[in-house]
């Protein structure tokens, strides 16, 4: 071997050599990149899990009489949320008191996941057997067996199947299963993989007073959604959608940030999460960074020469007492439409003002937020902050069944006129209702209000349940 390498003349010995790089090269560049997102399917929760905002202040009201400035304050901050009387939650959280047992908490991963697993891989005609990659991710709830082994074993996934189970990631954790998915399938042609994202609810209620504990009580509702995604070039003719780019930002190094949703004994022992004031400043921060990184990936060069631009005019101008206000790109010249994660009426405040969005602009989301409420990961993005730009591929069909197929001629809604007349009806309820005894039930008009018209359901039970209010008051004194 020795003999013949020496006498291999050094002009084709440098033709191997550039060959072989030649090939490895075209072989990483020309293999199959492109990620399809095939279908999904969204959990829809039936309507006797709604949960209204006259239920939710009876509830409290009686489970918990004593804590009234507790009650005022979940009211309160329900009032403004964005939430409409269509969201769920878990059965357990119905009960009095709230069941938070692990046996339910399960119960409930495997209502929600079993339903939409099932109804995907029936819809697309799937073989279980055929899933390569199975991601899973609940922050709140990690059972052993995992998530993604209660899949397994009620599906009949193989034995070689690729799973893992996400937790402790928050509303962020949905793109970064995406994103986890996104790179094994980088690694093996020709493969499937299933992505769950969903947080259950009826473990991870807060009993204690602590009001920035109190917040994930008024505003998280059950969801999920099982995503399936494909690498395969034959896939490509029936995906909705293909992922352009996913780019992750974690500002996680910095204290603010750290702490502003963090999960944590109160100093009565009571464990919630707790959301700091900070979080809509720490979302902001990160979309900044986050937008930085994506813009360059997306926008026309013009918008990039006038950011440019404006940024070296700030820079000139810092001497100046008027600093120069630094230019937003224009968003909407490279994308058509904007989900926005359905936090909180807040936190889509802030993304639009950030984007600089119209009011269309935010308008999936605040709709998502008005019928589902906050169904954490398994909306859409977080305050890590994480982006995902999907591409259409295909046509979209109008009367496929989904989540929203049974009342999407209802949408959309102006949410700040119905949450104005609401609100003013409520400020006067909620005083009615702390009036009353622990013992007393209010009256079944009380507790049917709210289920098709909220508004004309307050307004013409109003009477009614003040009298009775003042009839229990009276009879107690």
């Amino acid at each position: 071997m020795i003999y013949l390498f020496a006498e291999f003349s050094k002009p084709h010995f440098y033709l191997a050599v550039a060959s072989s790089i030649l090939l490895i090269v075209a072989y990483f560049t020309f293999r199959s990149k492109h990620i399809y997102l095939v279908d999904f399917v969204c959990y829809r929760p039936p309507d006797h899990l709604r949960v209204t905002l006259a239920n939710f202040v009876e509830h409290y009201e009686d489970y918990k009489f004593d804590h009234r400035e507790s009650i005022e304050f979940q009211a309160k901050v329900l009032e403004k949320s964005g939430i409409g009387d269509q969201a769920c939650v878990p059965l357990p959280v119905h009960e009095l008191p709230p069941n938070t047992s692990l046996k339910l908490a399960r119960e409930e991963v495997e209502e929600v996941l079993f339903s939409i697993v099932g109804t995907l891989l029936s819809k697309k005609k799937i073989n279980p057997k055929t899933i390569d990659i199975l991601v899973s991710n609940c922050s709140l709830f990690c059972p052993t067996p995992s998530i993604t082994s209660m899949i397994i074993n009620k599906f009949g996934f193989r034995s070689n199947v690729k799973s893992v189970s996400l937790s402790g990631m928050g509303c962020s954790a949905g793109i970064l299963a995406i994103n986890l998915a996104k790179d094994l399938l980088k690694v093996q042609k020709n493969l499937l993989a299933l992505v769950l994202s969903m947080e259950a609810v009826s473990p991870n209620g807060y009993l204690g007073r602590k009001k920035s504990m109190l917040i994930g009580n008024t505003i998280f509702r059950m969801g999920g959604a099982a995503i399936l995604l494909s690498n395969r070039k034959q896939d490509m003719k029936i995906a909705k959608y293909e992922l352009m780019h996913l780019i992750r930002t974690h500002v996680g190094s910095d204290d603010e940030a750290y702490s502003s949703v963090i999960q944590m004994p109160d100093q009565d022992g009571f464990v919630g999460v707790s959301l700091s004031r900070a979080i809509v400043h720490v979302a902001s921060k990160a979309l900044t960074i986050n937008m930085s990184e994506l813009g360059p990936l997306v926008l026309p060069y013009s918008e990039q020469l006038r950011f440019a631009w404006s940024l070296v005019c700030r820079k000139v101008m810092q001497t100046v007492s008027r600093k120069k206000e630094v230019y937003v790109p224009n968003f909407k010249k490279a994308f058509e439409h904007f989900c926005i994660h359905a936090g909180g009426r807040a936190v889509i405040d802030a993304m639009e003002s950030n984007l600089k969005l119209q009011k269309e602009g935010a308008e999936a989301s605040r709709m998502t937020l008005y019928r589902f409420g906050n169904t954490s990961s398994s909306s859409v993005c977080g305050f890590k902050t994480n982006s995902a730009v999907w591409k259409c591929i295909s046509d979209i069909d109008l009367e496929e069944e989904n989540a929203w197929f049974d009342r999407i001629n209802s949408y959309p809604v102006d949410t700040d006129s119905i949450f104005a007349e609401v609100n003013a009806l409520y400020v006067y309820m909620t005083v009615i209702l702390l009036t009353l005894s622990k013992e007393r039930l209010l009256t079944e008009e009380f507790q049917k209000c709210h289920l098709d018209h909220p508004v004309d359901a307050m307004k013409s039970n109003l009477k009614l349940w003040e009298e009775d209010a003042q009839h229990s008051y009276i009879a107690e004194r």
